[in-house]
């Protein structure tokens, strides 16, 4: 008890961040999937609360990801339109989850270089300044703010149009409170540490929407420069934004394909921003991933019967969380509850909020995930490590989240092949003239390595001698094998001398 409350001073105000957020995010990935909104809202509440129960990552935190907005407005149409059935497909996807942790898929992320994680945060975070930028100054049309989408230069296209006054004015005033508080209030004063930042920044744009609302500031906020959440006139209208799933849908195969894709993609995206979190936990904790992967599938049943979106573990909440400092899942559980009580009982105020001021607050996150010194750091550890980081943030700028991650990811893959391809064996250094060959060979010699091999051993000059050292390989591929026997038996022709260690070169007999 005593450790929850010392970390309750740190929780409840990373939990305010997350929950101002969380808000816009939920709204807008409903409105990009083609599902009512109240169903981002719903992903939203069963993220924090029960995904955040059952989940053991300290820091991440759970809800609709705008990598899946394409796939279900796709399934959404797959399925007749019918949003009942999409939801037995989510519950389904779930069920899926939940198999796929006690199966001990959880590892799938390990298998991720780190250049690749980096670049994917680094991408992320110069995401979302440019799905920010849009808002924060006031222009018409509406930007997502996690991955998803075409491109995420579509906002900026539209630069040339005018620049929203009233926006500017609450950009400015939010940014100029947030990077004051970090930098120079908070490390000066204790009431300023009692507050976070954003909170501060929130309460600032709430109070001019209000004074702008009011004529006193003679600007005003556009409707879609604030947050809207759907206001019920009673608890029957409150209720009847739930859905319940059409379980007629499982007589449909096409339902169960749906539930697969949801599962497979929805777990690949959990399972990467696990592993970012945990490289951002200044505690520097290990999610348990396999309890991860159940967790969410729990999530996805929950929201699945109640009328939600699919959930994942979302990197810009975890982000937000982590920055504003979250120190254990109650911090993650507490944002869902908020989203709980605020749309019962206060939604016209949260409606009051700008999205300029929340703008703001992920613009200062994405700076810290991209920071210009990052790009230095990784450049100066070598090719090989800043080529796979700057694919992936390439390809997520360009194309999407998965597919940056991908990108990056290949392009790491083709450098360990190249490493591979040449380094089949070692060969230690020779004088000019020297007549001695040590062929050490690697622990694992592919057909790949063939043409390597070839090259060095026609490269031994006549009169030589040459020892073949396989004793630290463990296999060695046929086609290897035949090449180094056609070697050893066309020596003698040369003057060469052979003496093989560790392997027979003889064929084997059937």
């Amino acid at each position: 008890m005593r450790a929850l409350l010392q970390n309750l001073k740190h929780d409840l105000p990373a939990s305010i961040v997350v929950f101002f957020v969380a808000v816009p995010l939920c709204l807008g990935i409903a409105l990009a999937s083609g599902a009512p909104l109240f169903a981002g809202i719903i992903a939203g509440i069963v993220g924090g609360i029960v995904v955040g129960g059952a989940s053991g990552s300290p820091l991440g935190v759970s809800g609709p990801a705008a990598g899946l907005a394409v796939i279900v407005l796709g399934s959404i149409a797959t399925l007749g339109g019918s949003w009942e059935g999409f939801l037995v497909a989510v519950v389904l996807a779930g069920i899926l989850q939940v198999a796929m942790g006690y199966a001990g898929f959880g590892v799938i992320a390990y298998y991720f270089p780190s250049s690749v994680i980096k670049g994917m945060l680094t991408g992320i975070g110069l995401l979302i300044i440019i799905k920010q930028v849009p808002h924060a100054l006031g222009m018409v049309g509406r930007a997502r703010v996690e991955s998803g989408g075409s491109t995420p230069f579509g906002p900026l296209g539209d630069l040339m149009q005018t620049v929203a006054p009233a926006a500017l004015l609450v950009s400015a005033v939010s940014l100029t409170i947030l990077i004051a508080w970090e930098k120079w209030l908070a490390p000066r004063a204790k009431v300023f540490r009692l507050i976070p930042g954003p909170l501060a920044a929130v309460a600032a744009g709430m109070l001019l929407s209000s004074l702008m609302a009011s004529g006193t500031i003679p600007y005003a906020l556009a409707t879609n420069q604030l947050v809207a959440i759907p206001v019920a006139g009673s608890v029957s209208e409150f209720l009847a934004q739930f859905a319940s799933p059409d379980f007629t849908y499982l007589a449909r195969a096409d339902v169960y394909v749906v539930a697969v894709v949801l599962a497979i993609v929805a777990s690949i995206e959990t399972l990467l921003c696990v592993e970012a979190t945990d490289r951002l936990d200044p505690l520097k904790r290990i999610t348990p991933t396999n309890r991860e992967l159940k967790a969410q599938g729990l999530g996805n049943i929950v929201s699945g019967l109640v009328g939600g979106l699919p959930v994942t573990q979302v990197i810009v909440r975890s982000t937000a969380n982590i920055a504003f400092g979250g120190r254990t899942k109650v911090s993650t559980m507490m944002h869902g509850v908020l989203i709980l009580l605020c749309v019962i009982a206060v939604p016209t105020l949260l409606n009051m909020i700008p999205l300029a001021t929340l703008a703001s607050i992920l613009l200062v996150v994405g700076y810290k995930l991209a920071k210009p010194v990052l790009f230095k750091q990784m450049y100066l550890h070598g090719w090989q490590q800043f080529a796979p980081f700057a694919a992936t943030v390439v390809g997520i700028l360009t194309t999407d989240l998965l597919r940056g991650i991908g990108i990056g990811l290949a392009v790491g893959i083709a450098i360990i092949l190249r490493h591979n391809l040449r380094n089949p064996f070692s060969l230690p250094a020779q004088a000019p003239d020297a007549m001695d060959f040590r062929i050490q060979l690697a622990e694992e010699v592919s057909f790949l390595n063939k043409g390597r091999i070839m090259e060095q051993l026609q490269s031994i000059p006549k009169n030589a001698r040459v020892v073949i050292d396989g004793t630290r390989s463990k296999v060695i591929d046929f086609d290897v094998m035949e090449i180094l026997r056609e070697f050893r038996d066309g020596a003698a022709a040369r003057n060469i001398a052979v003496d093989v260690h560790g392997l027979t070169l003889n064929p084997t007999r059937s």
